[in-house]
């Protein structure tokens, strides 16, 4: 092997090997103390990449408690500044850069070091996959950290890699180690035996077993007294039917997005499915089975035959355009249809779904039919029936609270009322009770609560709707009335009352909320939406004697309001004969709970006679059907 005779030629091959490692050198933008930074990282490091960070990295997880996973985050791998230079010849060039590519924000965040067959590799912590398993992948994932950290930029801009983000975001809460599972101790073991086989068909649906188990603690008494219930309500606990299904769509940019829909027909024993459509990120198929279980028994108590559904999706309306939200829909009613119609399926409208989505979908229903047949309950009074059904809810939820105030000898005039929620529910709950002469005082939404000590009025609740339409926050009702505080992320349940009404959405009052609402002098809670205390909070309430409405009975409103737009469509009434079969049709409610309280040994001033006797008079109803009809 020759060598250079002279220092000349020594240097020339040195700046040979310079301009080499030059052309090799990746750059790399990242942020550093609030700058814009571009660095210029050299194609070495591969030995030290592959085996001294991966061996430390081992050292580290051997020595730690939890060894389950091999991951850690991009950060961690890198090697020092004082590693980078013992073994790049040179400094490293920092430079500020005019412009921030956005891209690469998050190259490294997504990532981590696993060994895979041998080879230590970068995998993207959401699809937790690497290399050329990504979508046109030139780069591959052999090689130097540079052609590796090539290939994840180019997956982490890919549009699979940020659907994955968009999807992993949405469904945090949705993982079970956040929201474990809460197992009340029954009385029967034939009970318990009913939610223990629950627990192992559907461990992960959180919700749904919640639902599950406060019916059976309501109906202990039930099926002691019959054997032959247990097997009934095994049955009446698998639903009919389960739809999961894609919905496609693309957004104003041109963007294609996939979201998730859900239809569960629970029991339609006693007659076609009613139940509501939820579009909300959280939206899932725990969710969607215990909407619809509470939807069926909540028909059942109606004075209508009919069965329970719901369903929904995880799209988030909120801050879409009308453009955008009508190719949802459409997509939504693409897939849905066929299973829908007045003998089958009719939704209405539940969170996220107002009288603008159900618009779409019943306009892109029709379209697929091709003729109409009925209309969905709740739309605009141009094609459909009652003049009040959007009310029908909440004012059905003040004229329960009158009944039970009644029987207390009291009423509602110059009671303090906290509500919760700012939706169409409690907007509705609010006009009622200033006309029966309460004091209503809060409304909130998912950053925190407004509180107005001076009640609410007329003009303050179109000023409030005035705030909601243009997706204004509730805060900017206290630039318009000082008296009035809005407090951020709080719940309105500390604040002083006699009455309450839950009107949000499930689990929203917890242990806490409930003994702020003992210690604050309420003595009636009101439910608005499905299932609005935690198993914690409700065995507050209970010991603290505080007389609940369940949602089962309360809500019956919106059931009774959607039967009498269906059947008697052609008739006009106004707004007092609505009010009045309203109220007739709560009445009937309210007395076969209590009816069926008593019968089964519970004191009619109890706090939980409602509760039960609600829950012990749809499955009676229920059950009496299943039985005629046989094994079906």
């Amino acid at each position: 092997m020759l060598l250079p005779a002279s220092g000349v030629g020594m240097s020339s091959t040195m700046d040979d090997m310079n301009l080499i490692q030059q052309a090799q050198r990746h750059h790399l933008v990242v942020r550093e103390l609030g700058e814009e930074i571009d660095l210029e990282i050299g194609p070495g490091d591969e030995e030290s990449f592959a085996q001294n960070s991966i061996l430390a990295l081992q050292a580290l997880e051997s020595s730690s408690k939890d060894n389950s996973e091999n991951k850690h985050m991009m950060s961690t791998q890198l090697p020092s500044d004082d590693q980078d230079s013992s073994k790049v010849p040179g400094k490293r060039k920092k430079k500020v850069v005019k412009r921030w590519r956005e891209e690469w924000a998050d190259t490294y965040k997504w990532a981590y070091v696993d060994v895979k067959d041998g080879t230590a590799r970068i995998f993207c912590s959401v699809c937790r996959e690497y290399g050329r398993k990504h979508r046109r992948n030139p780069y591959g994932n052999e090689g130097s950290r540079n052609m590796q950290m090539s290939a994840l930029e180019e997956h982490n801009n890919s549009l699979l890699h940020k659907e994955a983000l968009r999807l992993q975001q949405a469904s945090k809460e949705k993982i079970i180690v956040d929201k474990p599972i809460c197992v009340k101790a029954l009385m029967s073991k034939t009970a318990g035996s009913i939610v223990e086989a629950v627990l192992r068909r559907d461990p992960h649906e959180v919700e749904f077993i919640q639902s599950v188990q406060e019916v059976v603690h309501c109906l202990e008494r039930v099926i002691s007294k019959n054997s032959n219930y247990v097997n009934t309500m095994e049955r009446l606990l698998e639903p009919e039917r389960t739809l999961i299904f894609r919905v496609p769509w693309v957004d104003d940019r041109g963007e294609t997005h996939v979201n998730r829909g859900f239809r569960v027909h629970f029991n339609q024993t006693l007659g076609p499915c009613r139940g509501g459509l939820r579009f909300h990120p959280l939206m899932n198929l725990s969710i969607a089975k215990f909407l619809s279980f509470e939807q069926t028994l909540k028909n059942a108590l109606s004075p209508y035959r009919l069965g329970g559904a719901s369903g929904g999706s995880d799209f988030d309306p909120k801050g879409k355009s009308d453009n955008e939200i009508m190719k949802f829909c459409q997509s939504f009613m693409n897939e849905l249809y066929r299973y829908l119609g007045p003998d089958k399926d009719l939704p209405s409208e539940e969170m996220g779904v107002g009288t603008r989505e159900m618009g779409f979908l019943y306009g892109q229903y029709r379209r697929l039919v091709g003729y109409s047949q009925g209309s969905f309950t709740g739309p605009r009074l141009n094609w459909s029936g009652s003049s009040l059904r959007t009310e029908a809810t909440g004012y059905g939820l003040v004229f329960f609270a009158q009944l039970m105030l009644a029987d207390l000898d009291k009423e509602l005039k110059g009671l303090r009322c906290v509500v919760s929620g700012s939706g169409k529910i409690s907007m509705h709950v609010l006009e009622k009770l200033i006309a029966y002469g309460a004091l209503p005082i809060t409304v909130s939404d998912s950053k925190g609560y407004l509180v107005d000590d001076d009640g609410f009025d007329f003009m303050k609740i179109s000023f409030l709707r005035d705030i909601k339409a243009q997706n204004r926050s509730l805060r900017d009702y206290s630039k318009t009335y000082a008296r009035s505080k809005y407090y951020d992320a709080s719940k309105p349940w500390n604040e002083r009352c006699d009455v309450a009404f839950p009107c949000a959405s499930q689990n929203e009052i917890d242990q806490c909320d409930a003994i702020n609402l003992v210690n604050s002098g309420c003595r009636i809670l009101v439910e608005g939406s499905n299932m609005p205390c935690a198993p914690e909070a409700v065995d507050v309430l209970r010991k603290a004697n505080v007389l609940v409405a369940p949602s089962m009975a309360a809500g019956v409103g919106g059931v009774v309001a959607g039967e009498l737009e269906l059947k008697e469509c052609n008739m006009s009434w106004s707004p007092e004969e609505f009010e009045s079969k309203l109220q007739e049709a709560m009445k009937q409610t309210y007395q076969r709970a209590l009816k069926a309280a008593t019968d089964f040994g519970y004191q009619k001033e109890s706090p939980e006679a409602l509760v039960h006797g609600a829950a012990i008079s749809a499955f009676l109803t229920i059950a009496s059907s299943m039985a005629d009809q046989g094994c079906a």
